[in-house]
């Protein structure tokens, strides 16, 4: 059975850093896609970066491009989202998906097939 666990979220200052984990287990995790999304409240869930099963190709979105990096160790079956340069409106519950289509990275939340539970991260003004 497929568990993915986020960690690291919290409170930041603006301008400030986080820098959040997901661990997955049950799953060959060197094969696959991984993603980022978020979700505030009252909002549709959102991308935020994708990371291919190799690390070599990520995507983001354009608000958090330059900002963002989204990093993946397939020996540890984890994949990283730092997150630098924070924004009030960067505040959402952060989601890490993984995406079994053996295909390139997707932006599409309809395409990854497991989700963890998500961490909360909170940036003050």
């Amino acid at each position: 059975q497929v568990h993915l666990v986020e960690s690291g979220g919290g409170l930041v200052q603006g301008g400030g850093s986080l820098r959040l984990s997901c661990a997955a287990s049950g799953v060959t995790f060197s094969r696959y896609a991984m993603g980022w999304f978020r979700q505030a409240p009252g909002k549709d869930r959102e991308f935020v970066a994708a990371i291919s099963w190799s690390g070599v190709t990520t995507d983001y979105a354009d608000s958090v491009k330059g900002r963002f990096t989204i990093s993946r160790d397939n020996a540890k079956n984890m994949v990283d989202l730092q997150m630098n340069s924070l924004k009030s409106e960067d505040t959402a519950v952060y989601y890490c998906a993984l995406d079994r289509r053996f295909a390139g990275t997707s932006l599409d939340p309809n395409e990854y097939e497991y989700w963890g539970q998500g961490t909360q991260v909170t940036v003050s003004s």
